[in-house]
C-alpha cells in the first residue's frame, strides 16, 4: 500500500503520553508539514506556535480547560508539545485552511512514530486576555483566531482502531 494512503489509515487520537521531550528536528519537521497545507488563493493565513517550554504550554492547558468542570484538568493529556494553529481571519478560508493545517501535523507525526490529537477551544483561548498577551508578547499583530491545538509526543497508550461507518460514499459516474 501507499506509504501516505498507510500513514492515513495508521493515525489514531492519542491521549496519553509519555513526559518524553520530542526532538526539535522532529517537531520541525511536522511544523513544516503544516506550513505545506493546501491554503485558499495560497493566501498561506494559518501561523504555527510550537509550545515545548513547559510553563507555557501548562498555561495554555489551564486556559483550554477553562472554568467548566466537563474539561479535564489536562485537556493535552500529558503531552510534552503544543502546536497552535492560528489563521489570519482576513482570509476567507482560514478556517478551511487552518484546518488542512492541522491534518497535515496530525498525519506528520504518525509518519514520524509520534501520537498526536486535535485539542479544541483554540479560538477560546486566543480570545482571552491570557491568550492575546501570549500572541503580543512574540510580536505577533493582527486578527488571528484560534484554530486549533496539535499536542504532539511519545504515546503511553495503544489506541483502538474503530470501524468507519457504511454509507458515507456516493459516486457519481
Amino acid at each position: 500500500m501507499n506509504e501516505v494512503l498507510k500513514t492515513i489509515k495508521q493515525r489514531r487520537s492519542v491521549k496519553k503520553y509519555k513526559d518524553t521531550p520530542v526532538p526539535k528536528e522532529l517537531i520541525a519537521q511536522i511544523v513544516e508539514a503544516g506550513l505545506w497545507a493546501a491554503s485558499g488563493l495560497n493566501k498561506q493565513a494559518p501561523i504555527i506556535l510550537a509550545v515545548t517550554d513547559k510553563e507555557t504550554r501548562d498555561l495554555l492547558s489551564k486556559l483550554n480547560a477553562g472554568s467548566d468542570p466537563f474539561f479535564r484538568a489536562d485537556p493535552f493529556y500529558g503531552a510534552p508539545c503544543v502546536l497552535v494553529v492560528l489563521a489570519d481571519k482576513s482570509a476567507n478560508t482560514y478556517v478551511y485552511d487552518g484546518s488542512l493545517t492541522m491534518g497535515n501535523m496530525l498525519l506528520a507525526a504518525q509518519s514520524l512514530g509520534l501520537g498526536a490529537c486535535w485539542i479544541h477551544r483554540a479560538k477560546e483561548t486566543f480570545e482571552s486576555e491570557e491568550g492575546k498577551a501570549i500572541l503580543k508578547k512574540l510580536g505577533l499583530e493582527g486578527d488571528y483566531e484560534g484554530i486549533g491545538n496539535c499536542i504532539v509526543g511519545y504515546p503511553d497508550m495503544t489506541p483502538a482502531e474503530k470501524p468507519r461507518r457504511e454509507n458515507r460514499a456516493f459516486y457519481i459516474e
